[in-house]
């Protein structure tokens, strides 16, 4: 009998070594394995190292042997390869208890896999379960065993191994499913990573929960038999509940700022790098003056709709055959907290309260939360299923959190700031909610700039020898058919240039550039960085042309650094993996405009904040400068200015182009958002000063000449309307364009 079995499993190793030669032909060099390094995230940091994004195809977190629990390491080798610690790479007695099933059923191969074969089959191999890939399995997992320990074996499959929900090793895993690191796991939660291997989408415990804890049972069943935990352990854990404490992702504090980072990082290494190669990507983002953009945003949209009163026109999620239980918005993707704005369903009405719940919390409205809107009953606002926009508060009304009512009718807005020195994007905000719409404001929307246009006819006109002091007439004029108005509609006689263009008086521009010709004045705005096309026409001269306000921006940081523009810029430096810097971006310097021409610009749009449209400004007490935009209708209205070191520009609008509304300038919807976000981004800079302050007079340069100091003698090229001024070609007077500011 013993020399049956002898023979029997002479014969059966015979075969398994002939099996492992024929198979062993194309496979990989076991050498490969040494130089292996599992895909990895790459991590974006902002100035200040601290993390704000990351790419990847697999969510992974590489740690060593160590960091993995005892009691997770016990519970991998119980459920899946009890004879871990002392077999060779294969377990011949289990391969070929599998092998005989299948030739006996003609089945599909069985199990019996090694932890070693496992991690051969991830690194290496197909799913396909084959008998040809089973020994296939078996001989590279010979060769990883005699290449490396049992604990680096280990650690490699405790990275590798996938675990659901796109989570790829132990670490990952343990992080989303209980908010905590590998090597703090407990026995109930290391028995369920442990158990999730053999099916990752059979046993999560968030897609079927109930099979999930039978798993987690056995694998405790499988330690107790194993003599790893006692039966009273045992017991305890199997009438645990699966204790998941989901850490749901964070909405990136910048995500449009990340996709572009993305693309230009997939530009210039490529997406398969940018997503598996685990590199170090240090971004010109501040995550402060993000956060305070965001919220600054968020809060002057808010205020604009509140000026415009209750629309409702809601989306009821029953009228279009949803089930209020059933429903998701996007918005719920990601985690919310205090302060942040989101979409939410109404789930009870009632006189004077509305419940409605977002994600799973259950979120709370009384009468003052939507007092603004003048209706004192619930029921005359919303009703069950109806999809509300809510700012979300910290107080709590029993078990639902508080929130106001607030209303979101298809207004956008987007934020810019950059570094004036270096160019590095400080912030940005490319529209109201990332969840809802993608497309970056910022950087991809081209819209009229109103008055905002106006620093590149009179930057053209100083160049041209103009000077701040010099008068000029605003009266009537006309150029053949197109005859330009004011804002106001009304006239105000001469007036020295820096206080027409303070006050933002559409004649004086017109003139001035006629006087020097469009097409200079053009010229002059591609000089600056502007790359969309703008035709000739002198109603260009009052923000008939389409830019972007990152290139609107990159425009006005000229006037603060003396002339000199600097190219924004999202990324410092790249890193790989293993610190060898790949890829490092220097500022990228050209000169615009004079010194000279820089400064007399200076005093222009200072006297905008001191005294001009801006003036609201002032009350920040620091040197600053800027100037509004608003177009006719009031279908765009921007604010763009700067402080010594950083220069920030808002836009407001609808993608629908549709108006805002009467006398929503400029100054009433972009402005407060720019004080919001220049109030952090000034702060402990009480020092700073203009180039050049120290040389003039500030107050001077601040407030210029205020509309009632006395004008200087008029300039005979400036005083009078000009006839007989070559203006080709020539627009029609057009509404769109009659009377922005």
């Amino acid at each position: 009998m013993a020399l049956a079995i002898l023979l029997l499993l002479a014969i059966v190793t015979g075969s398994l070594a002939g099996l492992l030669l024929v198979f062993s032909v194309d496979l990989p060099q076991i050498h490969d394995l040494e130089r292996y390094r599992p895909s990895t995230m790459t991590d974006l940091y902002d100035i200040k190292g601290r993390v704000i994004g990351s790419f990847a195809l697999e969510r992974r977190v590489v740690v060593n042997y160590d960091d993995f629990a005892p009691v997770l390491r016990q519970a991998v080798i119980s459920i899946e390869d009890k004879n871990f610690d002392s077999h060779w790479g294969i377990n011949v007695f289990r391969i070929a208890g599998a092998l005989w099933h299948d030739l006996r059923t003609h089945g599909r191969a069985q199990g019996a896999s090694t932890l070693t074969m496992q991690l051969a089959r991830n690194l290496f191999l197909s799913a396909d379960r084959t008998a040809a890939r089973k020994a296939q399995e078996a001989y590279l997992a010979i060769q990883i065993e005699r290449a490396f320990t049992k604990q680096q074996i280990f650690t490699l499959y405790g990275n590798q191994i996938y675990l659901g929900s796109g989570m790829y090793g132990f670490e990952a895993a343990s992080e989303y499913y209980f908010s905590k690191h590998a090597k703090d796991l407990t026995l109930t939660e290391a028995a369920l990573l442990a158990g999730m291997p053999k099916g990752p989408v059979a046993y999560s415990p968030i897609l079927n929960p109930e099979k999930a804890l039978r798993r987690r049972n056995l694998v405790l069943s499988e330690m107790e038999g194993d003599g790893a935990i006692t039966h009273v352990q045992a017991e305890q854990a199997r009438n645990a509940p699966l204790g998941l404490h989901v850490n749901q992702p964070e909405m990136s504090v910048a995500p449009w700022f990340q996709e572009e980072v993305r693309r230009e990082l997939e530009k210039r290494f490529g997406t398969e790098q940018v997503h598996e190669a685990g590199l170090r990507v240090e971004t010109t983002l501040d995550i402060d003056l993000q956060k305070a953009a965001n919220r600054a945003l968020s809060d002057g949209l808010a205020a604009y709709e509140r000026r415009h009163g209750w629309k409702g026109k809601l989306e009821n999620v029953l009228a279009e055959g949803t089930t209020i239980d059933d429903y998701k918005h996007p918005d719920w993707a990601t985690a919310w907290r205090p302060g942040d704005y989101v979409h939410a369903v109404v789930t009870h009405v009632f006189p004077l309260a509305i419940r409605a719940r977002v994600g799973s919390e259950e979120i709370a409205l009384l009468p003052e939360d939507w007092a603004w809107t003048g209706q004192r009953s619930a029921d005359s606002l919303v009703k069950p299923g109806d999809v509300i926009y809510v700012h979300l508060g910290d107080k709590l009304e029993g078990p639902a959190r508080r929130a106001t009512l607030e209303q979101d009718s298809g207004t956008q807005g987007a934020v810019l700031a950059i570094d004036n020195t270096t160019g590095d994007v400080l912030a940005m905000v490319g529209g109201r909610d990332y969840a809802l719409s993608q497309f970056n404001r910022a950087t991809q929307a081209e819209r009229q700039t109103g008055s905002s246009f106006k620093p590149y006819v009179y930057t053209t006109a100083i160049e041209d020898g103009a000077k701040p002091d010099d008068i000029i007439v605003d009266a009537p004029v006309s150029f053949g058919s197109y005859a330009p108005h004011n804002y106001e509609n009304d006239f105000k006689g001469a007036m020295t240039l820096v206080n027409a263009f303070a006050e933002s008086r559409n004649v004086p521009a017109v003139k001035l550039a006629a006087r020097v010709g469009i097409r200079k004045v053009v010229d002059m705005a591609h000089r600056f960085g502007v790359t969309s096309n703008i035709p000739a026409y002198l109603p260009i001269a009052l923000g008939a042309a389409e830019i972007t306000l990152e290139e609107q921006v990159a425009s006005y940081s000229v006037f603060p650094n003396d002339g000199i523009r600097v190219k924004p810029r999202l990324i410092r430096k790249v890193s790989n993996a293993d610190g060898i810097t790949l890829w490092q971006d220097a500022p990228a310097v050209d000169d615009i405009i004079s010194q000279q021409t820089a400064r007399s610009m200076m005093t222009l749009f200072r006297a905008v904040t001191a005294h001009g449209t801006g003036a609201a400004v002032a009350q920040m007490k620091h040197p600053l400068g800027g100037k509004t935009g608003t177009t006719s209708d009031y279908t765009d209205a921007w604010f763009l200015g700067f402080s010594p070191s950083v220069t920030c520009g808002v836009w407001v609008g609808f993608d629908s182009r549709e108006s805002l509304g009467e006398k929503e300038t400029g100054a009433r919807a972009a402005l407060p958002i720019w004080v919001d976000v220049m109030k952090v981004a000034i702060a402990g800079k009480d020092d700073e000063r203009f180039l050049g302050d120290e040389e003039e007079n500030p107050t001077e340069l601040a407030g210029a000449h205020p509309p009632s100091a006395a004008p200087h003698p008029a300039s005979p090229a400036l005083a009078a309307p000009r006839t007989g001024v070559a203006l080709k070609p020539v627009a029609q007077s057009s509404p769109l364009l009659a009377n922005p500011r």
